[in-house]
C-alpha cells in the first residue's frame, strides 16, 4: 500500500495546484476585435444616359439603370449628368429618373448650365441622406474650361456615419485646371471631422501630377496597379477612382471595373469598402 500512496500523492499535488496538463481547449481565446460593416460603393460615369454605339442624340437611362441594379451597391457617384437640357430632354431630371429606376435616394449638383439646363454630378444611395452638400471646382481663367462640382451627403450605416460624394475634374487637354482642381478639394477634404468616401472620374492617370495632389490626403485602392477604366471597349487607361480618407478608418477588401460596355464610354467601378470604429 505505501509505494501506491506514494505515487498517489503528487499527482493530486499536481491536479491542486494548477498543473501544466490542463487541456489546451478549455483555455479562454480572447474574442476577435468587432468589424464594422462593409458598404458596395460605385463610381459610373453614364456619359449623359448615350451608349456610345447609338447617335448623339439617343438617350437610354434604363441601361445604366440595369447596370447599377446587377451590382445592388449601397452607393453610386454617377457623372455627366444632365438635368432639363434640350439635347436630353427639357423635361428629364437624369438625376431623378436614375433613383426612379434604382429605387435609391439621391443628390445632384450642377457642374455648368447647359443649354436650358444643367449638367453635373450626382450621387445615389440605398441609405437615408442625412445632409447634402455642393462644392464649386474652379478653373484657370487663361484656359476657361468648365466649372466642375462636388455632391456631397452624409449617411449611416449600423451607426457608422460618413460622407459619400462624387466629383469629375476637367476634361481639357492640358493639366492646368485639374491641378487647380485637385488642390481645391484637398482643401475641402482637411475640413471634414467624418470619414469619407469619394469617387468620380478625374480625368488624370495615376502617375499624373493632379493624382499625386490628390494622394496626399486620399487613399485609393488601386495603390500599384489600378484597372483601366476607360474606354470602355478595350480600355487603356485609368482616369475612374474610388478613394477614401482617412485610410485608417476603412479595410478596402475589394476593388475593381464591371465588364459592361454598352452603356457608356466608362467602364464602372466597384468597391467594397469595410468601415473602421
Amino acid at each position: 500500500m505505501k509505494p501506491l500512496f506514494k505515487l498517489f500523492l503528487p499527482l493530486c499535488i499536481l491536479a491542486a495546484c494548477g498543473g501544466t496538463s490542463a487541456d489546451p481547449e478549455e483555455e479562454e481565446i480572447p474574442a476577435p476585435a468587432p468589424q464594422g460593416p462593409v458598404v458596395k460603393v460605385m463610381s459610373y460615369n453614364i456619359h449623359i444616359g448615350n451608349p456610345p454605339s447609338k447617335p448623339a442624340d439617343y438617350r437610354e437611362l434604363e441601361a445604366a439603370a440595369n447596370v447599377i441594379n446587377l451590382q445592388k451597391p449601397d452607393l453610386v457617384a454617377l457623372q455627366e449628368v444632365d438635368v432639363n437640357t434640350r439635347r436630353s430632354g427639357s423635361t428629364v431630371d437624369q438625376a431623378k429618373e436614375l433613383a426612379r429606376l434604382t429605387g435609391m435616394h439621391y443628390y445632384y449638383t450642377k457642374a455648368i448650365d447647359y443649354q436650358g439646363g444643367q449638367f453635373g454630378d450626382a450621387v445615389l444611395s440605398r441609405l437615408p441622406i442625412l445632409e447634402k452638400r455642393r462644392y464649386e471646382l474652379p478653373v484657370t481663367s487663361q484656359l476657361g474650361g468648365e466649372t466642375r462640382s462636388v455632391a456631397l451627403i452624409t449617411v449611416e450605416k449600423e451607426g457608422h456615419k460618413f460622407h459619400f460624394a462624387s466629383t469629375h475634374l476637367d476634361h481639357l487637354g492640358p493639366e492646368d485646371n485639374r491641378i487647380l482642381q485637385a488642390n481645391e478639394l484637398v482643401k475641402v477634404v482637411k475640413e471634414f471631422t467624418l470619414p469619407l468616401i469619394i469617387a468620380g472620374d478625374l480625368n488624370a492617370v495615376p502617375t499624373s501630377t493632379t493624382m499625386g495632389i490628390l494622394f496626399q490626403q486620399l487613399s485609393s485602392g488601386c495603390q500599384s496597379a489600378c484597372p483601366f477604366t476607360f474606354p470602355a471597349i478595350n480600355p487603356t487607361r485609368t482616369i475612374d477612382y474610388i478613394m477614401v480618407h482617412p485610410l485608417n478608418k476603412f479595410n478596402i477588401k475589394s476593388y475593381r471595373t464591371i465588364t459592361e460596355t454598352y452603356a457608356s464610354d466608362h467602364l464602372p467601378l466597384v468597391s467594397e469598402i469595410q468601415l473602421k470604429k
